[in-house]
């Protein structure tokens, strides 16, 4: 009887444990339900951007012959997504912009897979024993972004931690802009590497788009595919702590000791830097720098403008006399809708444009990162590269203005106030060897 009994109980805590380990985890849900393929249609490679131009109705048909394509080569199986390594590749209905990813694979010998971020690849799977792949890296093991450039972070994995064949591997995915972490069978094996636009490499990775899971000559399962959005305070606190030594706070978050210069015209509110409403001019630390890097966090109402003075002497216009004022700005207002392109968001105002489309909502918190070295910058937005560029190239300016201060060595760094209510928090600031 004890036997029968100890019998059931382990039958019980079996079916239990196997219930359990198919539930999502706390703050996680599923995106696939265990059954069909109800949320995903087909979709081979290709640049999301030329399906984007497509007319409504031209898209409809392409996903529509993609889709019946997928389903002839994709089926569920006890719970599982099964695909025979051919036809179309399977993507989520839903996009997706920052965001974390839990799923779990088991592929057979020879075979390549992949999983494409924001449609983009991709997340190698790798058979790491096949030698005739070793020359494009399949022994370093699974989970590099391995379409990003030779040698560049990310490219491949720091360990390799595939299982055996026959055996389920789990990816952890968290990916918040460009920004890409992979964890395999629990080893991180990319981190915080920014993953690069493959579709047009002079571009960053798009704000937001789907999830892929490719196919690509051998059978590959997939189980327990769960998502769970991040949103922008957590975000924000990830980059922040990102390779975060060396920076120190230069504001305390209480009163504006340290800085000077227009400090009658913006007050601090809730732990943040505001400029006063209808007030403006240069606030600057009383520090000066050569070569830097700043981290903030900013917050725009809607169609606040402010700016992010560089090498500052606290006078004058630091669009001009400055070496630059990096745009804060509510890109997206109507308002704005006419502007010139180096006006825009993290634009080195009047000289060169950045990329557009990468900030949050007005009255929302954005992180942004800004590396000052020589006559370059480099302005990171909640993730994502939107600016990269030399000064000392630039020749062409805004209206024929020249921008003599482009060139200024050192000076301070400050917030240029333009009469809207901007507010700044959490800025810290490392100085950079020369």
């Amino acid at each position: 009887m004890k036997l029968r009994l100890l019998a059931l109980l382990t039958v019980f805590v079996t079916s239990f444990s196997v219930l359990s380990a198919a539930e999502p985890p706390e703050g996680f849900r599923a995106i696939f339900n265990g059954s069909d393929l109800s949320g995903w249609h087909g979709m081979p490679h290709f640049n999301p951007r030329d399906l984007a131009k497509m007319s409504e109705e031209m898209r409809a048909m392409k996903i529509s012959e993609w889709t019946e394509d997928a389903r002839m080569h994709w089926s569920v199986e006890n719970a599982e997504l099964v695909n025979d390594g051919h036809g179309a590749y399977l993507v989520t209905d839903e996009e997706f912009t920052d965001y974390e990813l839990l799923i779990d694979y088991k592929t057979v010998p020879k075979a390549d897979s992949g999983i494409y971020l924001k449609a983009t690849p991709q997340v190698q799977i790798w058979d790491y024993t096949e030698e005739a792949k070793f020359k494009l890296g399949a022994d370093k093991g699974s989970g590099g972004l391995w379409n990003n450039s030779a040698g560049a972070p990310g490219k491949d994995p720091a360990v390799r931690a595939d299982k055996a064949f026959g055996e389920w591997n789990s990816f952890r995915i968290r990916q918040i802009g460009a920004r890409t972490s992979v964890w395999l069978n629990g080893e991180m094996v990319v981190d915080n590497a920014i993953m690069e636009n493959y579709w047009d490499r002079k571009k960053p990775l798009d704000p937001s788009g789907p999830i892929c899971l490719q196919t690509h000559g051998g059978e590959i399962r997939w189980k327990n595919i769960y998502i769970r959005e991040i949103a922008p305070e957590e975000a924000n606190s990830i980059l922040a702590a990102r390779e975060a030594d060396g920076f120190a706070s230069v504001f305390n978050g209480k009163d504006l000791s340290g800085w000077g210069g227009a400090v009658d015209n913006y007050e601090v509110v809730d732990g943040s830097i505001r400029c006063k409403q209808g007030k403006g001019g240069i606030l600057h630390t009383e520090q000066q720098y050569s070569d830097f890097a700043v981290r903030l966090e900013f917050l725009t109402p809607p169609g606040g403008n402010n700016g992010l003075a560089i090498r500052t002497n606290g006078k004058g216009d630091p669009a001009y006399d400055a070496m630059c004022e990096l745009q804060v700005l509510d890109s997206e207002h109507p308002k704005y809708a006419n502007l010139d392109a180096r006006q825009y968001h993290g634009s080195a105002y009047g000289m060169v444009a950045a990329e557009r489309g990468f900030l949050r909502e007005a009255g929302q918190w954005n992180f942004q990162e800004v590396i000052v070295r020589g006559s370059t910058l480099h302005v990171e937005l909640n993730g994502s590269v939107i600016l990269d560029t030399d000064l000392s190239k630039v020749t062409e300016y805004m209206g024929g203005r020249a921008h003599p201060g482009k060139d200024v060595a050192s000076g301070a760094f400050g917030f240029a106030g333009h009469g809207d209510a901007v507010q700044f928090r959490n800025v810290h600031i490392r100085t950079l060897a020369e």
